[in-house]
């Protein structure tokens, strides 16, 4: 596995995919489950991380003028 600080959003999505695969597959003995469970949720901590620091970085936007903004997002009307 990629060192997690690192590694990028997708790439740590990919691997967790990887595991549930691998574990939804049923064969998989019991030590190496719980090695891949744990892989699986530090990947998941990852991108859950990031996911935040993106948000934060959302929450405010640049105008084209340089001034900082909230980031507001609008909804179409129906």
């Amino acid at each position: 596995m990629a060192e997690k600080n690192n590694i990028t959003f997708e790439e740590a999505m990919e691997q967790l995919e990887q595991i549930v695969e691998r574990l939804e597959e049923g064969d998989v003995p019991l030590e190496e489950s719980i090695d891949l469970f744990q892989q699986g949720m530090a990947l998941s901590k990852v991108c859950h991380t990031k996911l935040q620091n993106i948000e934060q970085k959302m929450d405010t936007i640049m105008k084209d003028n340089g001034e900082a903004a909230p980031f507001i997002i609008q909804e179409e009307e129906k």
